[in-house]
């Protein structure tokens, strides 16, 4: 048995040394689960041979690094940087955004499993809570779809054209509670992938966005051809409810929320990925996250509190 050994706020703990917890750490420089599980299986198998049945966070990182650095140093160099974005105290709040049928459930599902992040929130489901506290006599634009909410504006629109301004009147609801979820993370110190149609770049409070430890990426799907296949794909499974007829209905305007979406990226400087292939989009995924919230890293590790 090898035991890790950890200082939380000046109080030290001991647990086994996880061959699971490594490998999964190890997948964040894009080893693949097979490979990462292999190297977590010979780190084990070299501690044994050595007699260490007792490491520091620190050491153990250490030699993990060391050990990868004979194997790959890119991927030595993205486990170290991944290492010092975990040492931060501060939770890591990670915003998804994407108009419909772009894949911003499927990445962040992808994602938390990268990163061993355990909470992903859906504005979506966030929408719906506010849907029972919003009366649709009260707000009838909360009980539309985001890119069909425009029909249920009561007056012309005089800003945008009237899909984006029911796009913005969707989003300003929903975002109440997309603040309120990014502060109660923050307080309780929670990381959380937030992700859906609502995370749109400009339209959450400044003071929250630009905290060091929260970052915004928007998925697009650019291939109009491409963008329309991802909704029979989303609603062949006999269990989905949503109407395949509605989404190819309201294919325009979805394109045309996604547009927007772009616009405002460009506008606040948010990073841009295009949604082809799911392990290319979460590999520049993890790559802006790591550059966003490690910054550069000159190979020394300094104390953290996980034990991967």
């Amino acid at each position: 048995m090898i035991w890790v050994v950890g200082n939380i706020e000046g109080n030290q703990y001991k647990e086994p040394f996880s061959k699971g917890v490594l490998a999964r750490s190890l997948r964040v420089s894009r080893l693949g689960l097979d490979q990462a599980y292999e190297i977590a299986n010979e780190i084990e198998k070299e501690l044994l041979e050595r007699d260490i049945n007792e490491i520091s966070v620190n050491d153990l990182a250490t030699y993990v690094a060391d050990y990868l650095n004979n194997v790959d140093p890119e991927v030595s160099s993205k486990y170290k940087n991944w290492r010092e974005v975990r040492k931060s105290d501060e939770p890591l709040i990670i915003l998804i955004g994407g108009a419909s049928g772009v894949g911003t459930s499927s990445m962040a599902f992808e994602l938390a499993n990268r990163l061993g992040l355990k909470n992903i929130i859906s504005t979506d489901m966030i929408r719906e809570v506010m849907r029972k506290i919003v009366s649709k006599d009260l707000n009838p634009v909360i009980h539309k779809s985001s890119f069909d909410a425009y029909e249920s504006i009561r007056t012309p629109a005089i800003r945008v054209d009237a899909v984006i301004e029911g796009f913005i009147s969707h989003v300003d609801v929903v975002n109440v509670g997309v603040e309120a979820i990014i502060e109660r993370s923050l307080k309780e110190g929670i990381s959380v992938i937030i992700e859906g149609v609502h995370v749109v770049p400009g339209f959450i409070r400044e003071d929250l966005i630009k905290k060091d430890n929260v970052i915004m990426l928007i998925l697009t799907v650019d291939d109009e051809e491409t963008h329309k296949q991802r909704f029979y794909t989303r609603c062949r499974p006999p269990w989905v409810k949503r109407s395949l007829e509605h989404y190819m209905e309201n294919f325009e305007t979805i394109r045309k929320t996604q547009q927007f979406l772009v616009d405002q990226a460009k506008i606040h400087n948010t990073h841009v990925i295009n949604n082809v292939d799911f392990r290319t989009t979460i590999d520049s995924m993890v790559n802006e996250i790591i550059k966003e919230f490690g910054g550069e890293n000159d190979g020394n590790e300094e104390s953290g509190t996980d034990n991967d």
